[in-house]
């Protein structure tokens, strides 16, 4: 059964349900190019449901038998406040927290989909797919100035910089409320950037989020 929970950093619970998860792909526009990808000329959007999410604070266990499983290193936002058509300063005040996701994707799963032209949830939304880190409330952080790293076996893997952004946080959150509501304990993803690769049992990963939050965990 899944147990996940919305947590703070210092561990109390955060007094909301556990929602969907929206996601934007390619946001950051090296990692675009380092998968041949195109930059999209609008947010690509698509949605994890609650049950791909678990705590990034456990060890990882993710499937075996289907290819290559590959991190995706993210800024997690929660949302605390109902949005829809928002304007960017009510998307602003729904930010209740931030936090790290890995948006763990099976990409040999993902290049057949893309292949076919077909949606991506198959290598997206699997049991799992989304780790996510405690909360850090919004207060704590300036808007423009929040970065995050990821590091496996000690070797720097990932850096992300909200200012690398293709769509940044706050018009993110606005548009995606656009063309579907979004609910108090819902998390939205704001894109990886690059240095995405497969995961290998028994890698030591490493994430840190400005000078607020460091969480670690293995691959089971």
């Amino acid at each position: 059964m899944q147990d996940y929970q919305h947590h703070w950093k210092d561990g109390t619970p955060v007094h909301l349900p556990l929602g969907k998860i929206v996601c934007i792909g390619r946001n950051y526009a090296e990692h675009a190019r380092e998968l041949n990808n195109p930059v999209p000329d609008e947010p690509l959007l698509f949605i994890k449901p609650s049950t791909s999410a678990v705590y990034l604070t456990r060890p990882l266990d993710v499937p075996k038998d289907r290819g290559e499983v590959h991190f995706e290193t993210e800024l997690a936002v929660l949302i605390g406040r109902p949005l829809s058509n928002a304007s960017a300063s009510e998307a602003e005040a729904a930010i209740l927290g931030y936090g790290l996701a890995l948006d763990l994707t099976l990409r040999d799963v993902q290049s057949q989909l893309k292949s076919k032209g077909q949606p991506w949830e198959r290598a997206k939304a699997f049991d799992g797919a989304c780790p996510l880190s405690p909360f850090v409330p919004a207060e704590k952080f300036t808007r423009d100035n929040i970065h995050f790293t990821l590091d496996i076996d000690g070797q720097r893997q990932q850096t992300g910089d909200v200012g690398d952004m293709l769509n940044p946080v706050v018009p993110l959150i606005a548009h995606m409320s656009c063309h579907f509501s979004l609910l108090p304990g819902d998390v939205v993803l704001t894109g990886t950037p690059k240095g995405v690769g497969p995961l290998k049992s028994g890698q030591t990963l490493s994430l840190e989020l400005n000078d607020l939050l460091f969480v670690e965990t293995k691959v089971a």
